[in-house]
């Protein structure tokens, strides 16, 4: 790994450059990102639920859970999630279009805040998941909700990858047994079927919430460019080691 570090200095504000992830706050560096030069966002942000990334959830040991997880206050969601939509937005291609997950707590927010920042909400897409976390006087919460959003509702990528392509995907979360995670790493598999409906190659894909970098990593793998801000630095550095040495430019 190399030892170049791709951290903001102090007082930069220059712009981003494509096949680099960026440790930093999305909402200090969305706004770097140049106009319209997005093709594609798929981001999991924070969900406002209070969630505790040690918290013995889907009978995963706590000691390989990475610690650090930056939650957002419920009070503030609603702001935040219309400031970073904004950016989003701005930021996307007249073509481009955004996936956005989120729980069904704040659900509200997400879709207030797409649109009020302009998206048009093409599909409300349920992933259906394994690992739910017990219950004793509710149902098991073993779902979440993906928001498909784009700019303009005339002109957006969308190649048929499956024949009679539904809106409820089961696709199960990957069991890192025994190994260093995050609290909440999106599948591999469900980043990849986003990436093959709403990309193509040489497209640049942003996640402005990394975590453990599944979504550069996707997009790597698959000849798209890629750009991905994390806050949390164990997160970072994390997402860092899951991709080739050599992508990550040190800013001028």
């Amino acid at each position: 790994m190399s030892d170049r570090q791709p951290v903001i200095p102090a007082g930069d504000t220059g712009t981003l450059s494509p096949g680099s992830i960026y440790l930093g706050d999305a909402l200090e560096l969305l706004p770097r990102v140049p106009a319209g030069s997005v093709d594609l966002i798929v981001t999991d942000p924070p969900f406002a639920i209070e969630f505790k990334a040690q918290r013995m959830n889907y009978n995963r040991t706590g000691s390989n859970v990475i610690e650090g997880y930056r939650e957002i206050p419920g009070e503030d969601y609603a702001g935040f999630t219309r400031a970073w939509m904004e950016e989003a937005f701005r930021a996307l291609s007249p073509h481009g279009s955004l996936y956005v997950f989120s729980g069904w707590n704040r659900l509200i927010d997400v879709l207030q805040g797409l649109e009020e920042a302009g998206f048009c909400t093409v599909n409300h897409i349920i992933w259906k998941y394994q690992f739910g976390v017990f219950t004793r006087k509710k149902y098991v919460t073993s779902h979440y909700h993906i928001l498909f959003a784009v700019k303009d509702p005339k002109n957006y990528t969308f190649h048929k990858a499956e024949h009679y392509p539904e809106d409820v995907w089961t696709i199960n979360r990957e069991y890192w047994k025994g190994r260093k995670k995050t609290p909440t790493k999106l599948p591999l598999e469900l980043v990849r079927k986003i990436l093959r409906f709403s990309s193509s190659s040489g497209d640049l894909i942003l996640d402005p919430f990394m975590g453990s970098g599944t979504v550069p990593v996707v997009a790597h793998e698959m000849g798209r460019r890629f750009m991905g801000f994390e806050v949390v630095e164990g997160y970072f550095r994390f997402a860092q080691g899951r991709l080739p040495e050599g992508d990550f430019p040190t800013p001028e």
